[in-house]
């Protein structure tokens, strides 16, 4: 998912990853599901006999784990000429561009890192490398708004080269 509208708001998400997690989640509920209808009769030899309500506890494992999976797909990255907005697999932020020194996507890194001038780095999860020419894309428009603002604020300005 990528926009770019004429106010110079950009949107990234993930792409490859979203579609892994999409099929990961459904087979995981499936698994779950065919192993659930296959719980009946005794456990083994033991005294102990699988219940309807095993067989519903297996299929809600499932479904757990399909939602812990689609957690993955929560990483968005959002900015316009005011600052950038990311949200992780875990938490976000909201950063107005004078914190931000640089955008960098580094050789062999799995996703993009914004460099703060507090020598802090944010990840940017959803800008991933396994989307190649998307994520390059995104880390332009990312980088191009980063130095509209350092060149209409100088006094904050380092640098919106990849390192």
């Amino acid at each position: 998912m990528t926009s770019e509208t004429s106010t110079g708001l950009v949107r990234f998400a993930p792409r490859r990853s979203r579609v892994v997690c999409w099929v990961a989640a459904v087979a995981v509920v499936a698994v779950f599901t065919a192993i659930s209808t296959s719980l009946r009769g005794p456990t083994g030899d033991g005294p102990g006999v699988f219940q309807p309500g095993d067989q519903w506890a297996m299929i809600g494992l499932g479904i757990l784990g399909g939602l812990g999976i689609m957690m993955f797909t929560r990483p968005r990255v959002e900015a316009d000429r005011e600052g950038i907005r990311i949200r992780n697999v875990i938490g976000g932020y909201d950063l107005p561009w004078g914190v931000v020194r640089r955008v960098r996507y580094g050789r062999g890194a799995p996703w993009a890192t914004l460099d703060l001038h507090d020598d802090d780095v944010v990840a940017v999860m959803a800008v991933q490398a396994a989307d190649k020419e998307y994520a390059v894309a995104a880390v332009s428009a990312l980088r191009r708004l980063l130095a509209e603002h350092q060149a209409a604020h100088p006094d904050t300005s380092v640098s919106v080269d990849g390192g």
